[in-house]
C-alpha cells in the first residue's frame, strides 16, 4: 500500500514538472557559438610580424621581407604558456596593416615565403594551429583589411583580393574559433581610400568557418569594448543596435563599452588589452610589463563584467614569449587560482521567494550545483524577486559572483546584495545593474551567515544559473566603492 502511494506521488510530481512551462528566450539571444565563445573567458592575443623587428606599431608596408627572420620561433612555447596561464585560445596577427602575411598567401608577394626565415618555407599559421590543437586551445586569426603594401588597395579589385586572402587563411588550417577584424583605414584624407565590402567579408568567413565568431567594432559575433585599457562598463549589456552591414550606427564608445539595453544584435564585448604599453614587442618595454595588481584589475573589469578578456602577449625577435611576460602570466594564474579555488557559498541552502511553477526543476538550489545548464527561474509574471543563501556557518568574503543563463537572453538590469551578520542584522553591501554571463561584484570584507540577492529590475523573469562567494586577499587596488554600507 505504501509503495503504491509513493509511486503515485512520484508520478504526480513528474506530471506536474512536465506541465511547468519552459522559460522562453527573451529578446535578442546568442547563438550556441557565441555562448561557447563567452565560456572561454580568457584568451591570448599574439602580435607578431615585421613590426616586431622595427619597433614600430604600424608598419609602412615598405619593409623588406628579409626583415622577418625570427631566430628560434616555437609556437609550442606560446601555446604551452597560454595553457599554463589558464587561457583557452590564441589569436595571431596573420596580417597587420603593413600587409605582411605570416603564411604563404598565394595572392600576395609580401609574405613569409619571400623571407629568409626557414628558407622561405616557414608558415606561422600552420605551426600555431598545430600547436593549439596539441594543447587543446582554440585557434583564431586576425587579418586587417587595411593593406599598406598591396598595389590593389584603393581600387575596386582590392576587395576581391582580400576575399581570396580570407579564403586561403580560413580554409587551410583547421577550425578557427574567432576571426578578428581590425577596421582601421588610417590613410587619411590624402591617402588611398578603400570602401570595404563588409557583407562580403563576413559572408566569406561564415562560408569558410561557419562556427567562427567574428570580431569587429560592432560585430556580428562580438564587439570592441570601446577602449584598449582593459575595462568593460560597470553596466555591460551584450546587445547593441547596428545596421545590416555592421558598420554602425553605434554613436559613441560609451555604447560599445556598456552595450544597449534591448539592442537588436547580440554582440558581447571583447576586452582587448596588451600586457605591455605597446602591441608589438620592444626590448625597451621589458621593464614595463603590467604588474600583477594591474592585471587583476583588468581581469575583474573584463571577465568580471560580462566580457571576454583578450590579453596581448607579443612574441619577441626570437619568436618566443619573453621571460618577463611569461613570469607575469604565471603570477596571474597563481593569484586567480588562489582567489577562486574555494567557493565560500558551497554547502549552503538557498531559498527564493518565487520558483517557477513551484517546480524542483527550477529550484533556487540550482544556482550552487555547478551545472551551467541548470538554473533558478521565476514565473513569467515575476520580474522582481529575491533569493537567500544560508551558509553552513559564518564565512568571510569580499567577492560575489553571479551568472545569468544567457542562452535565454540577458535580463537583469538592477540588483542589490545584502548580508546578514552573526547578530541577525541585514545590511546592503552592493547595488549594481547588469549581470550577463558572469558578474564579479566587489564588496567590503564581510562576515555573514546568509547572503540575499534582490533582483530589483529585470526585462523578463530572471534566470540565474550561478552564485559563488570568494575571498581575495591579493588585489588591493580597489576601484569600486561599496554602496549603502
Amino acid at each position: 500500500m505504501r509503495k503504491s502511494f509513493v509511486a503515485v506521488l512520484i508520478s504526480f510530481v513528474a506530471i506536474s514538472c512536465k506541465n511547468v512551462q519552459e522559460v522562453a528566450p527573451f529578446g535578442t539571444v546568442p547563438t550556441p557559438q557565441q555562448v561557447e565563445w563567452q565560456k572561454m573567458e580568457y584568451n591570448m592575443f599574439m602580435h607578431f610580424g615585421p613590426n616586431t623587428f622595427t619597433g614600430v606599431e604600424w608598419g609602412s608596408g615598405q619593409e623588406k621581407e628579409e626583415l622577418f627572420n625570427p631566430t628560434a620561433m616555437d609556437c609550442s612555447q606560446w601555446t604551452q604558456i597560454a595553457k599554463a596561464a589558464g587561457m583557452k585560445g590564441v589569436i595571431i596577427t596573420a596580417k597587420h596593416h603593413d600587409g605582411f602575411c605570416l603564411w604563404p598567401n598565394p595572392v600576395s608577394n609580401h609574405t613569409v615565403a619571400q623571407s629568409p626565415w626557414r628558407d622561405g618555407k616557414g608558415d606561422v599559421l600552420k605551426d600555431l594551429s598545430e600547436a593549439c590543437r596539441e594543447d587543446g586551445l582554440g585557434f583564431g586569426i586576425y587579418i586587417s583589411p587595411w593593406d599598406r603594401n598591396d598595389p590593389h588597395y584603393g581600387t575596386d579589385e582590392y576587395n576581391d583580393v582580400f576575399v581570396k586572402t580570407l579564403e586561403h587563411a580560413l580554409g587551410s588550417y583547421g577550425h578557427v574559433f574567432e576571426q578578428w577584424f581590425d577596421r582601421a583605414c588610417g590613410e587619411g584624407p590624402n591617402g588611398k581610400q578603400q570602401v570595404y565590402d563588409w557583407p562580403l567579408f563576413n559572408s566569406t568567413v561564415h562560408k569558410m568557418q561557419p562556427d567562427a565568431v567574428i570580431f569587429s567594432d560592432y560585430g556580428p559575433g562580438c564587439r570592441w569594448v570601446g577602449n584598449e585599457s582593459g575595462s568593460a562598463g560597470r553596466t555591460c549589456w551584450s546587445t547593441i543596435n547596428v545596421n545590416e552591414d555592421f558598420t554602425g550606427p553605434v554613436q559613441s564608445r560609451k555604447d560599445l563599452n556598456e552595450g544597449i539595453r534591448g539592442g537588436d544584435t547580440w554582440a558581447a564585448a571583447e576586452t582587448d588589452v596588451s600586457i605591455r604599453p605597446g602591441w608589438f614587442w620592444r626590448e625597451s618595454e621589458n621593464s614595463k610589463v603590467k604588474s600583477l595588481q594591474h592585471l587583476l584589475k583588468i581581469y575583474y573589469e573584463s571577465v568580471g563584467r560580462n566580457s571576454v578578456l583578450l590579453l596581448n602577449v607579443p612574441a619577441d625577435t626570437r619568436g618566443l614569449i619573453h621571460e618577463v611576460d611569461s613570469l607575469r602570466l604565471m603570477e596571474l594564474r597563481a593569484a586567480l587560482d588562489e582567489i577562486f579555488s574555494v567557493d565560500l557559498a558551497a554547502g549552503g541552502k538557498v531559498i527564493a521567494d518565487n520558483v517557477r511553477g513551484k517546480s524542483r526543476r527550477f529550484k533556487a538550489l540550482n544556482i550552487l550545483d555547478g551545472d551551467y545548464d541548470s538554473y533558478w527561474a521565476t514565473d513569467d509574471s515575476v520580474t522582481t524577486a529575491s533569493f537567500a543563501v544560508e551558509l553552513p556557518e559564518a564565512r568571510t568574503f569580499n567577492r560575489v559572483q553571479l551568472q545569468e543563463y544567457i542562452p535565454l537572453g540577458q535580463r537583469v538590469s538592477a540588483f542589490s546584495i545584502e548580508a546578514q551578520g552573526e547578530d541577525g542584522t541585514w545590511r546592503t553591501i552592493a547595488k549594481e545593474t547588469t549581470i550577463g554571463y558572469k558578474r564579479i561584484v566587489h564588496v567590503p570584507v564581510t562576515t555573514a551567515t546568509s547572503i540575499r540577492v534582490n533582483i530589483e529590475e529585470s526585462e523578463a523573469c530572471p534566470v540565474i544559473n550561478g552564485f559563488a562567494l570568494y575571498m581575495d586577499s591579493i588585489y588591493t587596488l580597489e576601484t569600486t566603492l561599496p554602496i549603502d554600507q
